[in-house]
């Protein structure tokens, strides 16, 4: 990518999204295309191809997507696979009718079975069943890899699908509706802190083990595949395997111990109490991180550190609010 090619973040107000927005923003990408939800609805197949059809993104960053914990994919499975298809659809195809140069395709490590071999190689894709909490986000999920695929043998296009580990960072989800574990797992315990609690329920066991990688870290990483030379890049796209990269930090931790790291971090001593009859989901999810390690990429952010920046966020957007 050059400084001034016009590239498009599908997704920039979310998570992932605007994390590769503020990397490109800070190292000099001068011609994003940003649209939100209310300018450009991606569920619209009209409405998307119109869009590429007038701004022809040369770059393409898949961001966008409907992304939850447990209990959201749990509640919410038909509206998981349901808008995951249609936003991933109209893009990729719209994408190819507009001719552009690359797009990256941002999924997700529960794509991958639920007891596999650890750590995880993007070889085990489809080896085993899923986890049946989330397993039609993570079928939404492989079928936009096998779309890229497809349209890369067919039509010569130049997709790669990333799979990122378990995300946190600015701008995360903190509502215990819908959020993912870190996040939940900081509120909870500013919550119980504040209201002079001794005892934490978390939910689960606190046995199964999670990767984290920080926010800003994966759109480091992605930014990176997207810049690789053409040679090295289309080695990553062969016609005999799906067009896939691991990113993650390849450690992960109990979630029992991500409930200590994260109660001492906020100096709030506690009696941690754990939820068997919640679900677990996955045992363990640590992917291998081998290959985007081979292309010159590792992530930087400490855990504890990038606990710190989510908290230091979370707490300033509480004094907003209560204000």
């Amino acid at each position: 990518m050059r400084r001034d090619s016009r590239i498009y973040v599908a997704g920039h107000k979310g998570l992932v999204g605007s994390a590769i927005r503020r990397v490109l923003e800070q190292t000099g990408y001068t011609n994003l295309l940003l649209r939100t939800h209310a300018q450009l609805d991606l569920t619209d197949r009209a409405a998307v191809q119109a869009f590429f059809r007038d701004e022809k993104p040369e770059f393409v960053f898949l961001a966008a997507a409907k992304v939850g914990g447990i209990l959201a994919n749990d509640t919410y499975p038909a509206d998981f696979i349901r808008e995951n298809l249609e936003i991933q659809t109209h893009v990729i195809d719209a994408a190819y009718q507009a001719g552009a140069q690359r797009l990256l395709f941002l999924g997700s490590s529960c794509i991958y079975p639920k007891l596999c071999p650890q750590p995880i190689r993007e070889e085990y894709l489809l080896t085993g069943p899923l986890e049946p909490t989330n397993r039609s986000y993570a079928l939404a999920k492989i079928a936009g890899i096998e779309m890229c695929w497809s349209y890369n043998r067919q039509y010569g296009t130049k997709y790669l699908a990333a799979m990122p580990t378990n995300l946190y960072g600015p701008g995360d989800n903190f509502d215990l509706n819908g959020s993912h574990v870190l996040p939940a797992l900081i509120r909870k315990v500013i919550e119980a802190k504040e209201a002079g609690c001794r005892e934490l329920v978390v939910w689960g066991t606190g046995t199964p083990r999670r990767e984290f990688l920080f926010s800003e870290d994966l759109a480091e990483a992605c930014i990176h595949l997207m810049s690789l030379p053409d040679d090295i890049f289309a080695g990553l796209l062969s016609k005999d395997e799906a067009p896939l990269v691991n990113i993650g930090t390849g450690i992960d931790i109990t979630i029992r111990d991500l409930a200590e790291l994260i109660a001492r971090i906020l100096d709030f001593r506690c009696q941690i109490v754990f939820d068997p009859t919640r679900q677990d989901g996955t045992p363990r999810k640590l992917l291998d991180v081998s290959l985007i390690h081979s292309l010159g990429w590792k992530a930087r952010t400490a855990l504890e550190e990038g606990i710190k920046r989510v908290i230091e966020g979370y707490e300033a957007q509480v004094q907003l609010e209560r204000r």
